[in-house]
């Protein structure tokens, strides 16, 4: 049975379905791929409201994971969630902001450190040429020799300087789903959009209908589908995203004008500069002709008179 749900893309309906902190679970545990016992939202979740060039949402949980050894401990999640071609200083900044937050820094005995965090990126483009869909980029420790150091490790001090992160490619999905994670995220493939409203997704339950995890995030997309105000939230993200790329289309066309005149211009400076190197050649060999016709014993009368030039066009040309 195709159901017609809510495209999780949207900021509206992505924030709808990660505040469900059942939902918050299913997703962090899949992509750390660990058993999370409890997850909360952090209080500084926020969209970013202003958006002139990039669109970012950003929300920030605090995870306790159990480890396979059954050690557990707390994971700070920072998901920040993009349309449009992100910059990375923006994304450097909101996690310079993490860093600084005391909110984030644990205590153990007699000595505080930075509680371990890893970030993760919803990316509505593609990132250069990686052709992966989902990239774990995870730190490792090092001595000089280049072998890894395992002993010790992991170490408060070293987590509290370093984190993971994990990049998706949204637009890299493309129907795989061969783990837990790219089913989970099979939710935001676009290649399921409806044909006539990209605001909903198309999407066969009978795929799902062996997981009640996926049953239950499939149901509450259901619910944000029939939602009138979340439909209308999408809207004004439709118009937003409209006059964005209306902006950046004139943007191009404008740019697309200016290199062509450039180029043009370029051109003719180089056409310049070949007549001009042309000429400079043309005199040289009038130059070494008059020279030769000099050197014969003929006077400039006689020179002008063969070379079809004035006295005072030969006398210029031999200066």
């Amino acid at each position: 049975m195709i159901l017609r749900v809510a495209n999780p893309i949207y900021d509206s309906v992505f924030k709808y379905l990660v505040e469900d902190l059942r939902i918050a679970k299913i997703l962090i545990s899949a992509f750390l791929k660990k058993e999370v016992l409890e997850v909360e939202v952090r209080k500084h979740e926020y969209t970013n409201g202003t958006r002139d060039n990039i669109s970012m949402f950003r929300i920030d949980f605090g995870a306790k994971v159990r480890e396979s050894d059954g050690s557990q401990h707390l994971v700070l999640i920072e998901l920040q969630k993009t349309w449009l071609e992100t910059e990375t200083l923006r994304l450097r900044q909101y996690l310079g902001a993490q860093y600084a937050n005391p909110d984030n820094i644990g205590k153990e005995e007699s000595h505080e450190f930075g509680i371990p965090m890893v970030t993760v990126y919803l990316l509505g483009h593609k990132v250069g040429d990686i052709k992966e869909p989902i990239i774990y980029a995870v730190h490792k420790a090092y001595d000089y020799y280049g072998n890894e150091v395992t002993e010790g490790i992991p170490d408060p001090f070293v987590e509290s300087l370093v984190h993971d992160s994990i990049i998706v490619q949204i637009p890299r999905l493309h129907g795989r789903v061969n783990n837990k994670l790219e089913k989970v995220l099979s939710v935001f493939d676009q290649t399921h959009k409806d044909k006539y409203n990209r605001q909903m997704l198309n999407i066969d339950e009978d795929n799902y209908e062996d997981d009640t995890d996926m049953m239950y995030i499939l149901r509450r997309l259901l619910a944000a589908a029939s939602d009138a105000k979340l439909r209308q939230d999408m809207n004004v993200e439709d118009e937003y995203f409209t006059a964005i790329e209306n902006r950046d289309t004139a943007i191009m066309n404008r740019d697309k004008k200016i290199a062509e005149q450039d180029q043009y211009i370029t051109e003719q400076k180089n056409q310049i500069a070949e007549q001009n190197n042309q000429i400079a050649e043309h005199m040289k060999t009038l130059q070494a002709t008059i020279n030769s016709l000099v050197n014969r014993g003929m006077s400039l009368d006689e020179i002008s008179v063969v070379m079809g030039k004035t006295v005072e066009e030969i006398k210029s040309i031999i200066r």
